[in-house]
């Protein structure tokens, strides 16, 4: 009734009625004009564009409705499509929304560095650069700045957040970082957060159907594109794994601190390079250099006391129960069995001998109790100083090692005394472990309280470093087992030689199922893709445990634990699995067996001049050809999964006009990893680079070439 009684008194009011039309009108096109904001946001947002140098890779950058994403296409193709960027911290405001692109900045480089040690001596370092400054648009004022790089084969990002007022310190509670890949493509991955660090078999599944996973992650799209997720230069930061959204997108998860906090640091600061190396050939991840280029160069200086090679250790026997840890009757880390070893060494030119359980510590229940270890007093059996000058005399130094059990507060009190110790003794690698079976890495906080931490979160990040730095200042190498994954630390730390991060030989010898046969056909194309492993192969005796024990009341391992590969098969690894410290891991008997076939292990080198993946598809078959960097001698090495194959390989990587002697060390007639693994056929050819090599391969076999250089004869007059 009242709405009624308003209608008439409008009519009577003319003047009054136009008003209301006036102000109706004004109203409808302020209600037009808010609808069409977003449409104008849209229209002004930035889009730019960049480009790798041989233009195959285009991405984009936007900041469309206050939101930063980038789009990266490959030959015409999208492999990533616009995928979130962002950082969030817990008492400052972030980098999420209302954010703009207000300055471009574009450069570009192309140069070769050298490497003291790798897979290859020079490498090329050809990019683009897009840098961009984003502020935010409510809320404080601030910045921050998206530095990628373009390379011919993949992209490399990250996050700068320069000195500014309202911040200071700050705790990192998210990285808002996506990738949104297509979901039918193919995934190899290891699940991440799990008692067992990276030591799992790798699974094989569609990108939609990915749980949270570890990096490096490889992927092939539909159309057989290849691409790998990881990331670069892992400084003061936690490491990241990757967690589906929602099918295909996966968002950056990095690692907590036990209190849940991602990352603590202060401006200014930057994070770790997220990288995504892509090829249209599988082949071509494992040429790619992006992970080191993306890298700084070397802080060490002159690191000309790092030494490649083979060695031999007091390992194998302890994990096929020969030997143990600890002190006992038949405790392996005597003074009398690594001089043994010793002898080994010397009479094939290996560079030391590693020995695990010399020091205090290893008796009772060690996984569980780290603290107990001493690093600088040894079991009475075992005289550091007597082995140190033995070993001098044979031109072989002893290599050490130091098992925290995960108690890293206990290994760092002790740190540079237990450096200290192994470099008066002359040792120059350590073989550091984290195994930390119990609830994870143990450190004492600054209250005195015992706190558990993740394997690849800051703290380990940090540790890791520091041993590192330490190590250098005594002029040792490290080799850490049960690490944090490898991001190319390498080049700016040339002292950080290798590193374990995935299953190794030792699952081989206990493990229930151990390693399949396409495990180390894959590894190429996805931890290899991150940097150097100590895989620990050339195991000969195919299955340690069955045969009889040393002592009656010696327990053996299952006999469903044995190597599931060919003889020939180990020999491959040697060049497949990069390391610059290869590991000759077997038993001294067990390759006086086969003398014919260890020649090739004595006469392959550690360190490379050159590094050439001819062929492979991920989780089926690999062939590398890599060239000593210390005479003119190529060396191959190609292996399969459990099917049999035969396997071409174009030698075009040697020098045109000359010949080689090719030394063939390959699976024999029938070679099966289970019911043959011991026939290999042992032969010589002569060859040219205009030649093909086609081998067949066993299930799970291999094939191992050495290729040396024929001098031609001088005319006869």
């Amino acid at each position: 009734m009242d709405s009624v009684i308003n209608r008439l008194r409008l009519v009577r009011n003319p003047a009054r009625t136009k008003d209301i039309v006036v102000t109706r009108a004004l109203g409808l096109i302020l209600f037009c004009c808010l609808a069409l904001i977003p449409a104008w946001t849209g229209a002004w947002a930035k889009t730019v564009t960049a480009k790798s140098p041989d233009k195959n890779i285009t991405l984009t950058v936007s900041d469309r409705d206050g939101f930063l994403t980038y789009t990266v296409r490959f030959d015409d193709e999208v492999l990533v499509s616009p995928s979130r960027l962002g950082l969030l911290f817990k008492d400052h405001h972030g980098f999420d929304r209302d954010l703009k692109i207000t300055q471009v900045k574009r450069t570009q480089a192309d140069n070769t560095w050298e490497q003291p040690w790798g897979e290859r001596q020079f490498v090329r370092d050809h990019h683009r650069e897009l840098t961009l400054d984003v502020t935010s648009m409510a809320g404080p004022a601030r910045m921050m700045r998206l530095r990628f790089r373009l390379f011919n084969d993949g992209i490399g990002f990250r996050y700068e957040v320069p000195d500014q007022d309202h911040f200071g310190a700050v705790d990192l509670i998210d990285e808002r970082t996506q990738f949104v890949v297509p979901s039918a493509g193919t995934a190899w991955s290891i699940p991440t957060r799990g008692w067992n660090r990276y030591e799992y078999h790798y699974d094989t599944t569609p990108v939609g159907d990915l749980t949270s996973v570890h990096t490096p992650m490889t992927f092939r799209t539909p159309s057989g594109i290849h691409a790998a997720i990881h990331e670069a230069a892992l400084v003061d930061y936690s490491a990241m794994s990757l967690k589906p959204v929602r099918p295909g997108v996966l968002k950056a998860d990095l690692s907590p601190w036990s209190d849940g906090i991602l990352v603590k640091t202060q401006t200014p600061f930057q994070t770790p390079w997220r990288t995504i190396q892509i090829s249209r050939a599988a082949t071509g991840l494992l040429n790619s250099d992006l992970i080191l280029n993306l890298n700084e160069p070397n802080a060490l200086g002159d690191v000309s006391w790092v030494e490649t090679g083979k060695y031999a250790g007091i390992w194998w026997a302890m994990h096929v129960r020969d030997r143990s840890w600890g002190n006992d009757t038949i405790h392996g880390a005597t003074t009398e069995e690594t001089k043994r070893y010793m002898d080994f060494a010397a009479e094939n030119d290996f560079i030391g001998v590693l020995v695990e359980g010399w020091n205090i510590g290893w008796d009772g229940d060690w996984f569980n109790n780290g603290d107990l270890f001493s690093f600088t007093k040894s079991y009475p059996d075992f005289d550091i100083e007597t082995i140190a000058d033995y070993g001098a005399q044979k031109n072989v130094r002893l290599i050490g090692h130091h098992e925290t059990s995960g108690d890293v507060t206990n290994y760092e009190n002790q740190l540079d005394d237990a450096l200290t110790l192994y470099a008066e003794n002359g040792v120059r690698a350590v073989k550091t472990g984290y195994v930390a079976d119990g609830g994870g890495i143990e450190r004492i906080d600054e209250n005195g309280i015992r706190q558990y931490e993740w394997h690849d979160g800051q703290f380990m990040v940090d540790h890791h470093l520091k041993v590192v730095r330490e190590a250098a200042k005594h002029k040792i190498a490290v080799n850490p087992h049960e690490p944090v994954k490898d991001t190319g630390l390498r080049r700016t730390y040339p002292n950080w030689v290798s590193r374990e991060g995935a299953r190794g030989s030792e699952y081989d010898a206990w493990a229930v199922p151990p390693n399949k046969p396409e495990h180390t056909a894959i590894l190429p194309f996805t931890r290899m893709l991150s940097g150097p492993m100590d895989y620990t192969p050339g195991i000969f005796d195919l299955t340690p445990n069955e045969r009889a024990p040393l002592r009656k009341d010696m327990l053996r391992n299952s006999v469903e634990s044995r190597i599931q590969t060919t003889l020939a098969k180990q020999l491959a690894l040697y060049v497949v699995i990069y390391s610059p410290i290869q590991m000759v891991a077997d038993l001294p008997e067990n390759y006086a067996k086969h003398a014919d076939a260890f020649q090739f292990i004595k006469d392959v080198p550690a360190d490379w001049s050159d590094s050439v993946a001819i062929n492979g598809e991920v989780g089926d078959f690999v062939t590398f050809a890599r060239k000593d960097r210390n005479s003119n001698h190529w060396y191959v090495g190609t292996l399969t999964d459990e099917n049999a194959r035969s396997i071409s390989i174009p030698l075009d990587f040697l020098d045109s006009g000359k010949t080689y002697r090719a030394e063939l060390y390959r699976d024999g007639p029938d070679a099966h990893w289970k019911t043959n693994p011991y026939a290999i056929t042992i032969e010589d050819r002569m060859v040219t680079a205009r030649d093909t090599l086609t081998l067949p391969l066993g299930a799970s076999g291999g094939a191992a070439i050495r290729l040396v250089p024929v001098e031609a004869k001088p005319a006869v007059n």
